[in-house]
């Protein structure tokens, strides 16, 4: 088989994500062989550097033998059991292990983003409920904010190019000043900027409070927003807010979780333990579909009643499943014992002197949180992110720019050889643009 016949069997066949299919007439895909560490390989041998990590999910390579060995040895255990009245070891094990590490209580699993996202806002809805609160059941988000494009979780995304299509599916939910620092005024730092959007917050929780279940964020950085990036005391100053005025703070770390901000989780940051906090992408090393919702104890006991009604009846056919859990209980293992945040660090650092040489280049609001790296590209084109990205591939390179930012978010297996020949092209194609 090669690239041209499985990419016209795809065409014929498969419906692609967040994709305008017709695009694909001028646009051929990329039909992927294999992949190992940071590299993807098509069928003619040419090979591309994944530095979105597929979309965000892949932490350690592609074809990394722990996280492989780890499923190939459950799967002559378990595959797959029902989670409803059953239990099994990887996923009691995890859920240990990711309480401990979060500082929250139990886990409820599904498998991807949207659902963990469609569950909290669910479990704090139905929290107020169960306490006799009915009338809060409103929820707060961030303006450029992204949760999923579910009908709940596209009620709090504040993306016009998701959400307006689905407007009128869609619950009313309302969006605050985001403390993206790209937005504040010249002079303003970007904790000053948090501050004051955390006071428009306040101002508007104490309002409205008694109306409110819930305030959902993406800690550090709102991903789809353009990598938009702000000071961690937004971080502790929502945690007050919310805690003061009785309203829950979901934190979306689905993008943001596993060390993509320096840290295992971005809360840590602001120092915060949120009510609800949203797991996925990363949670297996990219490798099998899971999520996880993680709550406070004191919202699980609010459910734990003689009366079915009571409980929390919402269900996944593959919640919890074995291989998913083996995958991510592999990742927690490397994190524990293979000093990621440490090598991270050191990556970073290598990275950033490297970006210093983009410095003439036509780009603005540099900027970079752990491993996430993004710039803005200055330029009126309006194919802009088309361009790059085929430019890019026949360079070697998977970049995906949202609209003119171009950013890096690659696997934490890179190399300093790997990341110089990342930024080297980078540079090359940013070069016309001058």
């Amino acid at each position: 088989m090669d690239n041209r016949e499985l990419l016209q069997r795809s065409l014929q066949s498969v419906w692609h994500p967040c994709t305008q299919m017709k695009a694909h007439e001028t646009l051929p895909l990329i039909p992927i062989r294999r992949g190992e560490g940071v590299w993807l390989e098509d069928f003619d041998g040419n090979r591309y550097l994944d530095a979105i990590s597929s979309w965000w999910v892949n932490l350690f390579g592609h074809n990394n033998p722990r996280i492989k060995n780890a499923i190939k040895n459950q799967l002559d255990q378990l595959e797959h059991v029902i989670l409803a009245g059953f239990t099994h070891e990887p996923v009691v094990e995890l859920s240990e292990r990711l309480s401990a590490l979060s500082g929250l209580g139990h886990c409820f699993f599904a498998s991807d983003g949207a659902s963990a996202t469609e569950i909290a806002l669910k479990m704090s809805f139905h929290y107020w409920r169960n306490q006799g609160r009915e009338n809060k059941n409103q929820f707060i988000s961030l303006q450029n904010g992204y949760h999923g494009e579910t009908i709940g979780a596209l009620s709090v995304t504040d993306v016009a190019l998701f959400k307006d299509t689905y407007a009128t599916l869609l619950r009313t939910s309302v969006q605050m000043p985001s403390p993206d620092w790209r937005l504040a005024e010249p002079g303003e730092s970007s904790e000053s900027y948090a501050q004051r959007c955390a006071q428009m917050l306040e101002d508007y929780v104490a309002a409205h409070h008694e109306d409110i279940a819930a305030l959902i964020i993406e800690p550090l950085v709102q991903c789809a927003a353009g990598m938009a990036m702000h000071h961690p005391v937004y971080l502790t100053r929502a945690r007050q807010i919310c805690s003061q005025y009785e309203v829950h703070l979901i934190a979306d770390e689905i993008a943001v979780g596993f060390a993509r901000t320096g840290t295992l989780f971005a809360c840590e940051q602001g120092r915060v333990t949120p009510d609800f906090m949203c797991l996925s992408k990363g949670i297996s090393g990219g490798y099998l579909p899971l999520s996880v919702t993680l709550t406070s104890d004191a919202i699980y006991q609010a459910f734990y009643d003689d009366r079915v009604t009571r409980g929390f009846l919402h269900s996944h056919s593959y919640t919890g499943n074995a291989l998913a859990c083996s995958a991510a209980l592999a990742t927690l293992d490397i994190f524990a014992e293979e000093q990621v945040l440490e090598k991270n660090r050191i990556k970073a650092a290598y990275l950033n002197e490297g970006l210093q040489a983009f410095s003439e280049l036509p780009i603005r609001h540099l900027r970079q949180t752990g491993m996430i790296w993004a710039f803005d590209v200055e330029t009126s084109a309006p194919d802009f992110p088309r361009d790059f990205y085929r430019n890019a591939l026949e360079q070697g390179l998977l970049l995906r720019p949202i609209g003119n930012t171009v950013y890096f978010m690659p696997p934490y297996v890179i190399t300093e050889a790997e990341i110089d020949q990342l930024l080297g092209k980078t540079r090359q194609l940013l070069e016309v643009y001058a």
